[in-house]
């Protein structure tokens, strides 16, 4: 007999009935205070009745109990901004504190700035300070007007969510930094108010929460540890929406995605002229307000007929911390009715954080209830200082098999993302960002254009390469006077090489400004810089004055570099050479050097295939070098930290001051010169005998293989005396058959046992003592290339994957790919019978 009543029909209206029975009001928070800082008596924007600090208890004496802070209005406020509470300030050149008695418990504390010049001396400018809470740094030498002015902002708001523990007191310290006399702390707003315990933090035996990276593990928040509010966000509101009322905790809802989203094609949908107030339920009520769950965005109608793309956004943040990300969903389609009708995949970092989001599923399926999803992801710290922000990515992929879902387009309605403190150190703090080249030139917030276009292409597609010659040959001029040459008197080609003025450097470095300093050398600092009206990000190398040896050095690159052009050399954009300075301006390469993905860094490690495929690139730039020029050129300096790395991890050599050209003739089979060179790289052969060839670079590259292999330095003067040269030791531990022992633990795991043993030969081969029994540049690259197909060949079972693991020479199929797959290995392994075919030229 048929039952009268559906069991999952009595279930769903039984948790119906309690959610709508016990479903919390909106929450009062128990504390709460909200300073007008710099004046007195209470005053109300509309929202907030503020109160000044004035003569209040909770404003205590600074330093040595010397009451120096002093109230003063702004002396230039635009007419745009609140009077309240940016009409005034509390401002001093010592410390000062404030303490709030609060109860128990996590609150959050909010801090409004007004970057200005105020009376009584306080420069714009000189504003900079430490702000410290508990125990929490929460700024660090904090540049207000430098921040205000990036962010293209007139004020500055900062969130943060604080645990108060026994003491029940929020205090808060203002110290201004020490490196002027100038100096001094400000501040225009604070505001400390009270929220649920179980709103953010979750205790370590109901996390709550998924740590995502290679795996997922749980993660919790605990009270031990502050919050920064880096995005509250509403999805798929249109900019300049009505205000999102919150409740009573006063969050702000009104920022919209567009400025971060990467997926320009997709759709924003509201459901507010369908959904009245009734049809959403939002438990507990103070989780989010109903109305950010009446938009949304999604991919739009043709998303599940192309399983290609992602609803993807993009977020600047600090390295060096884990992030809280919380998204916020509502069923609200009238399509979408039982579990399984939507499902899709979420991924954050690249990372999938579910591989089956089902909305209906979370809440058991109840249409129009609210519920959010959490996950921690770690941004590791980065050694490139010209990157400031690291970029946190979210992306929402289309479920890949129908047969488990009706629809698969996802959707979002909000996010939050937090930064959150690290638990040792205690601290928040971000580095400030780079001064922006025309402080004047107004600028989107966040710095990101909404209307960026980035597509997500899958599958490459073998035998289709691209030839393209863009060659230059132009002879070396002989310098008038060996040895004395000046650089007033160096001749560039116009169109391969811009002469830039001392006055378009000041500009593209604020005037060399610190901030600017990406690297230092024996030759002096090496800038990020901006040209061409800031559109184009460069490096600069700016030599030292009074260097004779690093002006030869100078020339010598720029001489070399002009006449070069190839997809794997840094590429040279032009030089300064006036009021006696000499720099040389690169383009800049966002990931840095080699080395810094290697060792001694909190970079991520680089995966086995990703080192294979940066191996192959930079012996490939070598390999133009030694034979796809008029002239052979040896580098004579080839390291790690000689071999740059692109966005899209393109490996690129560089640095050409010590670079020779090498033997000419039939006749002629090497160069006598004096030794240069780095230790632990330089051949042996050529430091003895002082005759330099192309194989001198090729000993230096077999200490590179090593180096990334292994992760080490070349030499480590700590451990035993045989393993104290890379080269020495790499070459015993092939020879005697334990080469795994050295491998860098984080990969060894992933490469075949046939590539290594191939990667070995090559690295030991490069490193024999006698120079002609060395592979040629070129036998390199193919063996390199063999090394590759054996690992591919291996991996079962076979799949391509599009990210920058498999992304090379521009995401192309290579035309030596596509030559070599019917070369065995014994053909490679005889590089002394190889054929010399040089490719390079279809660069």
């Amino acid at each position: 007999m048929k039952p009268l009543i559906n069991f999952r029909t009595l279930i769903t209206t039984l948790l119906y009935f309690s959610i709508s029975l016990f479903t919390l009001q909106a929450y009062d928070p128990i504390d709460r205070y909200t300073l007008n800082c710099g004046t007195t008596g209470n005053s109300t924007d509309g929202e907030r009745t503020w109160t000044g600090d004035t003569n209040s208890k909770l404003l205590l004496s600074s330093q040595n109990n010397n009451p120096t802070t002093i109230s003063v209005p702004t002396t230039t406020q635009k007419p745009s901004i609140n009077k309240i509470p940016y009409s005034t300030a509390r401002l001093s050149h010592s410390i000062f504190n404030y303490s709030f008695p609060v109860t128990q418990g996590p609150k959050f504390l909010r801090l409004f700035f007004y970057p200005s010049t105020y009376s009584n001396g306080f420069n714009r400018y000189d504003a900079s300070f430490t702000m410290v809470s508990n125990g929490f740094t929460l700024l660090k030498d904090f540049n207000a007007s430098l921040n205000a002015d990036v962010e293209g902002v007139d004020t500055l708001f900062k969130e943060y969510a604080i645990n108060v523990g026994d003491d029940q007191r929020l205090d808060l310290s203002f110290i201004p930094s020490s490196r002027n006399s100038n100096n001094y702390a400000f501040i225009n707003g604070i505001e400390v108010l009270s929220m649920p315990d179980d709103l953010y933090y979750r205790s370590s035996t109901d996390p709550s929460f998924s740590l995502v990276d290679s795996t997922i593990t749980a993660y919790s928040i605990s009270t031990n540890v502050a919050l920064e509010t880096d995005y509250r966000i509403n999805v798929g509101v249109q900019a300049n929406s009505p205000n999102v009322q919150d409740t009573d905790m006063l969050r702000n809802w009104n920022e919209t995605d567009i400025d971060y989203l990467r997926t320009p094609t997709s759709r924003d949908f509201s459901f507010g002229d369908i959904r009245g107030t009734n049809n959403i339920t939002v438990n507990p009520d103070y989780m989010a307000p109903k109305d950010i769950y009446r938009t949304s965005r999604d991919l739009g109608t043709n998303a599940t007929l192309n399983k290609l793309l992602n609803l993807t956004w993009e977020f600047p943040v600090d390295y060096g911390f884990y992030y809280l990300i919380r998204l916020h969903f509502c069923e609200l389609d009238p399509s979408i009715t039982i579990v399984g009708d939507r499902v899709f995949i979420i991924y954050l970092q690249g990372n999938v954080a579910e591989d089956h989001a089902d909305v209906m599923k979370w809440t058991q399926d109840q249409k129009g209830l609210a519920v959010q999803r959490n996950y921690a992801v770690y941004i590791p710290k980065s050694n490139n200082n010209g990157n400031k922000k690291a970029s946190l990515s979210l992306q929402l992929h289309p479920y890949a098999d129908r047969r488990d879902t009706i629809y698969s387009d996802p959707f979002l309605n909000g996010l939050e993302i937090f930064k959150i403190s690290d638990v040792h150190s205690k601290n928040l703090a971000g580095p400030n960002p780079d001064p922006l080249q025309n402080p004047n030139k107004p600028q989107k917030k966040k710095n990101i254009s909404g209307t960026t276009i980035i597509g997500v292409i899958l599958g490459v597609v073998f035998g289709v390469f691209s030839l393209s010659v863009v060659v230059y040959f132009v002879f070396r001029k002989k310098r008038e006077t060996k040895g004395k040459t000046k650089t007033q008197n160096l001749h560039l080609p116009s169109g391969l090489c811009r002469n830039f003025s001392i006055a378009e450097m000041r500009a593209a470095t604020n005037n060399f400004n610190k901030l600017f300093i990406i690297g230092v050398g024996g030759f002096g600092h090496v800038y990020k810089g901006y040209i061409d009206n800031g559109s184009t990000t460069v490096a600069i190398k700016r030599l030292k004055p009074g260097s004779q040896q690093g002006e030869n050095e100078f020339i010598n690159e720029i001489d070399l570099l002009s006449n070069l052009r190839h997809i794997h050399l840094v590429s040279l954009i032009g030089y300064c050479n006036d009021n006696n300075e000499m720099i040389i301006v690169y383009d800049f390469m966002t990931r840095g050097t080699l080395q810094e993905h290697l060792y001694n860094t909190d970079n991520p490690e680089l995966s086995w295939k990703q080192r294979l495929k940066i191996s192959i690139g930079a012996a490939r730039g070598l390999r133009y070098l030694h034979s796809g020029t008029k002239h052979p050129i040896i580098h004579r300096d080839v390291k790690t930290t000689n071999i740059l790395l692109d966005e899209r991890w393109t490996a690129k050599v560089c640095d050409f001051g010590l670079s020779r050209f090498g033997p000419t003739g039939i006749s002629k089979t090497h160069v006598s010169t004096v030794v240069k060179g780095s230790i632990g790289y330089l051949d042996p052969e050529y430091y003895r005998r002082h005759r330099l060839t192309e194989k001198s670079d090729v000993y230096s590259f077999g200490v590179v293989l090593f180096e990334i292999l292994c992760a080490r330095p070349p030499i480590i003067r700590s451990v035993e005396l045989n393993q104290e040269s890379l080269a020495d030791w790499g070459k015993y531990c092939y020879k005697s058959g334990i080469i795994e022992s050295i491998v860098d633990p984080s990969i060894k795991g992933s490469i075949t046992p046939e590539c290594l043993e191939k990667f070995g030969e090559i690295a030991a081969s490069c490193l024999l003592d006698d120079g002609t029994m060395r592979p040629s540049m070129n036998d390199v690259v193919w063996m390199l290339e063999f090394a590759l197909q054996l690992q591919e060949n291996a991996e079962q079972p076979e799949h391509l994957v599009v990210g920058n693991d498999d992304v090379e020479d521009g995401g192309r199929t290579d035309v030596n790919d596509v030559l070599f797959s019917g070369i065995n290995s014994g053909n490679v392994s005889d590089f002394n019978k190889s054929v010399d075919v040089n490719l390079d030229d279809r660069y």
